[in-house]
């Protein structure tokens, strides 16, 4: 077992990672840029290495910095977190030539299936259905076309490299076309440094279904069984829970053995996730794998009652996996939902600030992994995600009544959140009733403005009676006698921090 692990991360996921290696008795380092001096994952870390440099690419995406902190720190492995490096082929190999760990897969596996064409054919080698397209980049608009009108209208155009819906374009008729590719293209390669594209036929109204799975050196690979994550906007997940309550025995076991096929034909080591859309008759069709750490791990954790990231240094290691298929046996229903520092009331801008109080929802099967702190800064440099709120009941109504409860307990004000919009997601019948996929944020909230609700006061009431004055001392208003019906006015409501 390593002695020692860099982490080459920030935020939630850092100090998720690093309190993982404090209880397997592993000295950490830590990396961090100039603008996170002060950021919580520091605090969880043995050693600090500070990565100078105004920008992500001299920090947080600089390869070499990153390898020979963890070597002049007698670092033997670097876990990637999610995000940053951790999908990077070139981050994996240069660790490995470094004489280093990797806690991750291969790096020619993570090539292999970076690549969605690479991915789509691994899938259709191995008998594991593709949704309908091309199989092979195409830079020609007439070809595209031509294969456009074969798949049928409506398409969608996606890059081959990278993800989270950048170089992606639905596209429903002909005279449309040309524009969406170039503009796909264009975009694919200033986010991947790589422009090309292809198409495949859209899928109205599926659901994002996918399945962990763990595979060691030794040739064992196994499923953790599925997450449903359909609730999103513009590919970002919002809401994710398992199990899918769309799934029936049959349906569950068929894409856990085709998730263990595409795992295996790869090549695959270390933990990752294969990734399906399911039609609304129940068809399923591979989409792609995701070569890391997913951010919704903790509901698998939640329902398994493994620590996936333990698993992750074990098999990094070179240790086996101790259990089967047939041993892993999920119980309960866990949700997540995923708090950003955005303003959803206004079109989900980002909401930098200062934390003037913080109030992690806590009690009976709750889970908050976050990165801040009341007092912390919350810069635009970085994704806003601020934490994780999870909850793990006995079936999916007690997990939708705990998540309502959490949401409402759990404070963050300074900057708006995703919270009070999440609380309106998980009350809509639609939700409730499992009637969720990927478009379902755009077609019940398409100008979602906050509500007066008596959750909402609740919760800001609660946050008013715990707020310093230290904190009053940045600006928030003393109520006047009008003001005292409301708390969140009466702590500047949305306007708190601005």
């Amino acid at each position: 077992m390593f002695s020692k692990v860099l982490v080459a991360n920030r935020g939630e996921i850092a100090v998720r990672i690093l309190r993982t290696l404090s209880e397997m008795g592993i000295a950490s380092v830590a990396v961090c840029s100039p603008a996170d001096r002060g950021a919580l994952h520091l605090r969880h870390a043995d050693e600090v290495a500070l990565l100078e440099g105004a920008s992500t690419a001299d920090s947080y995406l600089a390869i070499d910095r990153i390898v020979e902190a963890a070597l002049q720190r007698g670092a033997q492995a670097i876990h990637p977190g999610y995000g940053f490096l951790s999908e990077r082929a070139r981050f994996a190999s240069t660790v490995a030539e470094a004489g280093l760990t990797f806690i991750g897969p291969p790096a020619e596996v993570i090539a292999r299936l970076g690549d969605k064409i690479t991915a789509r054919n691994l899938a259709l080698s191995c008998g594991v259905p593709i949704i309908p397209g091309m199989t092979a980049v195409e830079p020609d608009l007439d070809r595209l076309a031509d294969c456009a009108t074969t798949v049928g209208y409506p398409i969608l155009i996606k890059a081959a490299a990278g993800g989270g819906g950048k170089g992606m374009r639905v596209v429903r008729s002909p005279d449309l076309l040309a524009s969406a590719a170039r503009e796909a293209s264009s975009e694919a390669a200033a986010a991947f440094g790589d422009g090309t594209i292809y198409l495949e036929r859209f899928l109205d109204r599926p659901r994002h279904v996918e399945f962990q799975i763990l595979a060691d050196a030794h040739g064992h690979v196994i499923h953790l069984f599925e997450r449903e994550c359909s609730v999103q906007r513009r590919h970002q997940k919002l809401i994710e829970e398992t199990p899918c309550i769309a799934l029936n025995p049959d349906l569950r076991r068929r894409m856990g053995e085709a998730a263990v096929a595409v795992a295996q034909a790869a090549g695959y080591v270390n933990a990752g996730t294969v990734e399906f859309l399911v039609d609304p008759a129940g068809a399923f069709y591979f989409l792609e794998v995701n070569t890391r750490l997913q951010v919704e791990h903790p509901i698998t954790e939640a329902t398994i009652g493994l620590d996936l990231v333990r698993w992750q240094i074990e098999i990094a290691a070179g240790n086996p996996l101790p259990f089967s298929q047939q041993q892993i046996c999920p119980r309960g229903h866990a949700i997540e939902c995923r708090i950003y520092a955005e303003d959803p009331g206004k079109g989900f801008m980002p909401s930098p600030g200062r934390i003037l109080a913080f109030r992690p929802a806590s009690g009976p099967g709750v889970r908050f992994d976050s990165g801040i702190y009341e007092g912390c800064e919350v810069g635009v440099q970085y994704d806003p995600i601020l934490g994780k709120l999870v909850v793990w009941a006995e079936d999916r109504p007690a997990a939708l009544a705990r998540m309502e409860r959490a949401l409402t307990e759990n404070v963050v004000l300074g900057v708006h959140t995703t919270g009070g919009f999440l609380l309106e997601v998980i009350h809509t019948d639609a939700f409730r009733e499992g009637r969720i996929h990927t478009g379902f944020i755009e077609e019940h909230f398409p100008c979602w403005q906050p509500a007066a609700r008596l959750e909402q006061l609740a919760l800001a009431g609660a946050a008013a009676e715990k707020v310093t004055p230290s904190n009053r001392a940045v600006g928030v208003q003393a109520a006047s006698t009008e003001d005292q019906i409301s708390p969140w006015h009466r702590l500047g409501a949305w306007d708190l921090g601005r």
